[in-house]
């Protein structure tokens, strides 16, 4: 992997990066790993085949605003298909994708995900990093992030791995939460509730403020949202997106494919390159929302 944007910094020499930062941030420093300031620009050009190098380079911003950072993150083919030709996100993916992928779950808190996306791409419980467990351990998190399943209908089966092997997968004394709404059907509720931690988020439609207000008092601050595309969008739209990690993998798929934000448009949405990374013609872009 090689960082393109922005432009490396050599050392000892000044540079403006982005707005405000007040100095530069070598991404092949271990320390503070997951926690450092989005804001500062790259001392150097990076050598980000390691894990630990790119983690440094997507850390969460710290200290956080308002106590939650959402962060999504999608893939897409270069004539924007959220999916491939046989409706899953995964089939548009590669090894490098995958890789990022490792690490931006280890870096977060907990993975929210909707529904019609962990039945598609067959969810199961996040699975510890094979590099990044010990700093997740040095800030007091499990080995690997809980799942947060959004659901209005419930339509998710109580025997799934998602569920059963949640506190074995993770390594940690952690259920799968669901958050739902008032009007889900109460027995389906009931059944989930057997197996997962159930939240009630809104009457008939998600409250993605309350989703975020439940996950920070349980200490759940850095999110990381991996769709599906009804489930972002609606972040989107509601305001709480803060920043989004697109990769664009280098496939064709024509056809009449699905986006990474679905349903009606989104006004008035503004947003900040933070850096671009290509390895072998994929591109990882990431996103910062602006004020």
């Amino acid at each position: 992997m090689q960082l393109i944007y922005p432009p490396p910094t050599p050392p000892g020499a000044s540079s403006s990066g982005y707005a405000g930062s007040p100095a530069p941030v070598d991404v092949g420093e271990p320390a503070d790993l997951g926690r450092a300031d989005l804001h500062h620009p790259v001392h150097r050009q990076a050598d980000l085949d390691g894990d630990t190098a790119l983690a440094r380079l997507y850390a969460f911003p710290q200290p956080l605003d308002d106590g939650v950072w959402i962060r999504g993150n999608m893939v897409s083919s270069i004539d924007g298909a959220a999916q491939g030709p046989d409706g899953r996100s995964g089939t548009l993916s590669n090894p490098a994708d995958q890789r990022l992928l490792g690490v931006l779950r280890a870096l977060a808190d907990v993975v929210l995900v909707g529904a019609g996306t962990a039945r598609a791409e067959h969810y199961g419980p996040v699975e510890p990093h094979p590099i990044l467990t010990d700093m997740r351990a040095r800030y007091g998190q499990p080995p690997a992030a809980p799942m947060a399943v959004v659901s209005r209908r419930l339509e998710l089966h109580p025997s799934s791995p998602l569920f059963t092997h949640a506190c074995q997968m993770t390594g940690a004394e952690q259920r799968t939460m669901v958050f739902t709404v008032d009007a889900s059907p109460v027995e389906r509720r009931s059944a989930l509730a057997e197996v997962a931690d159930v939240i009630i988020a809104g009457d008939a439609d998600i409250d993605v403020k309350a989703v975020r207000e439940h996950l920070a008092t349980r200490g759940l601050r850095r999110v990381l949202c991996e769709g599906g595309p009804q489930l972002l969008a609606h972040v989107v739209r509601a305001g709480h997106l803060d920043e989004l990690c697109f990769t664009m993998t280098p496939a064709l798929t024509g056809g009449y494919a699905t986006h990474i934000l679905d349903g009606e448009p989104i006004i008035g949405s503004d947003w900040q390159l933070a850096h671009i990374i290509e390895d072998a013609s994929t591109l990882f872009t990431r996103w910062l929302a602006r004020a």
